[in-house]
Formats: structure tokens, sequence, C-alpha cells
């Protein structure tokens, strides 16, 4: 089986093109996204046909869990697209069925080049169902929970999460410090596993550096920490721009490089940012 290993601000994945083929695809998320017997990945990324959008985009993360909504993987499986040349006549943009909903992805080219690719990520989601999130209501039911800054207790620390969802759950922390001080890989397990999220949450540090970039970082459910998080990236500028740390267009700069990230608070978020193709192989086993 042919794959191309594609990788957007650090965040890699395993891409596999699948019209002909049916597998297990979560066996073998956990098979090739291994980095020490596999291929090695943040992702599996599945591009198939799709009978409601031009094409669909199946994401599984290295535990074989699949993953709703994917930004980085949804700008790599476009990159792979226009590098192959599937795209026909459709020059200026795409749509792509994922689970969160089709996405529209507008393809940006200067003398016949690729240099930026933007995926519109749907409007954010606030409900605590939508999300989702266990909450207990105080006196009248919870039906949005914008802008609530919630406390849980992890490690013997209090954090205040703002929760959000971009088709997959999210969790943000605002820290006022560099976040590379952050105690991530000690406290994103247990803030993906507490029992406030039902379906377990991605999880966000977040620090705001001025009003027109933050720098984060991100621990993925299903992967743990990786070097860039689309959903992420776009959770914590949704986030701040409700809290108004930030204008409509922020930088989001993370371990792996920096993604851009655009919301009126009305209409859905728009994310731009790099992918590139490392390499292709063949997957024998």
């Amino acid at each position: 089986m042919n794959f191309t290993k594609v990788q957007g601000a650090g965040n890699d994945f395993v891409l596999v093109e699948a019209s002909e083929v049916v597998l297990e695809w979560p066996q073998l998320a956990v098979a090739m996204c291994d980095r020490h017997y596999g291929i090695g990945a943040d992702g599996l990324l599945v591009l198939l046909p799709s009978s409601q959008a031009d094409f669909r985009m199946r994401m599984f993360n290295p535990d074989g869990s699949e993953a709703e909504a994917c930004g980085n993987g949804l700008r790599c499986l476009v990159g792979y697209i226009v590098d192959r040349e599937l795209t026909g006549d459709r020059a200026g943009g795409i749509s792509i069925e994922t689970m969160a909903g089709i996405r529209q992805v507008r393809i940006f080219r200067s003398k016949g080049r690729l240099v930026k690719i933007q995926v519109g990520m749907g409007r954010p989601q606030f409900a605590a169902e939508d999300i989702p999130v266990a909450i207990e209501p105080e006196g009248e039911e919870l039906v949005d929970i914008k802008l609530l800054s919630y406390p849980i207790s992890v490690g013997n620390r209090e954090l205040f999460l703002h929760p959000v969802s971009m088709g997959n759950p999210h969790a943000v922390y605002f820290w006022q410090h560099p976040v590379s001080e952050f105690p991530l890989s000690r406290l994103g397990p247990e803030v993906e596993r507490h029992k406030m999220f039902p379906d377990r949450t991605n999880f966000e540090v977040a620090h705001v550096v001025s009003r027109q970039q933050i720098e984060a970082r991100v621990w993925e459910r299903g992967a743990g920490e990786t070097l860039a998080c689309g959903s992420g990236a776009c959770a914590v500028a949704v986030a701040a721009r409700l809290l108004d740390y930030v204008d409509n267009k922020v930088e989001i700069k993370l371990p792996g490089g920096i993604l851009e990230v655009e919301w009126d608070k009305v209409g859905e978020v728009l994310l731009s940012g790099p992918a590139d193709i490392v390499f292709s192989g063949e997957w024998s086993r």
C-alpha cells in the first residue's frame, strides 16, 4: 500500500488514498504512526471519495481513535490533492467532507505555485452538549458556556479552562508565563481524561504576547503533545477573541511554526498555515 508523509507546522501525518481500499483503519493507524516500529506520525489521514463534497477525509489518532476535526491534517490533505493534480477544474477552492461537516478550502497560487491554503473550520460551538462537557447547571439549565472560565483541579493545581468546540472538543487555559514553563506532559493527560469531558478533550495552554500574537502548546486527545494543532490554534484564537485579548486576526505561535487564525466573532473560523509533502513510500506490513 502506497503512502505519503505530510506535515504542517511540524504536525505530521501519514496519508493514504483509499478509493478502492477498505482496511481496519484504527489498527493501521496504531501501527503506521508508531515512531519506533512504524513510519511515525501524529495521525493517519485517509483520502476518500465523497458523494457530498469534492473529497472526504478521515483522520485517526496514534491510539486508533478517530478525530472529528483536524485543521492541519485538512490543509495537508489539500496540499497533497493539489500536488497530485486531483482538483480538476476546481482551481480556486475545493470542499472536503469530514466528521465535523463539510469544510470549504481556498487555494492561493502565485505564478502557478501554491502559496497558501486557507481552511474554513466552521463556527465554534459553546453549548455544553455540543462540546461536550459535563457541568452541573447552577439554577437555570446551562445551555451556553461562552466566556465561562471553569475551574478544575489536576496535579495539585487549579486550572480555569475555557471550553470550546471546533468540531472536536477543546479546553483552553491562559497562562501568564512562557508556555515552555508549563508542565504539559504531566498535566495534559489528566486534563484530557478529566471527568468534565465525557469524550476526552484536546488541551491548550496559551500565553498572550500581544493583540496580534499568542504562543501556545497543545496536548492532543489520542496523540499527546504535538508540535502544532490546527483546531487547537482556532480554539485558542476564539477564546482569546471572546475575552478581548486579541483582534480578529491573530498569529498562533506553536513549537512547530506559526498558524494564522481569523474570526470576526460571528462567522466561521479561518485557518491558514504551511502544508508540505515530506516523502512517499510503500507500507508492506
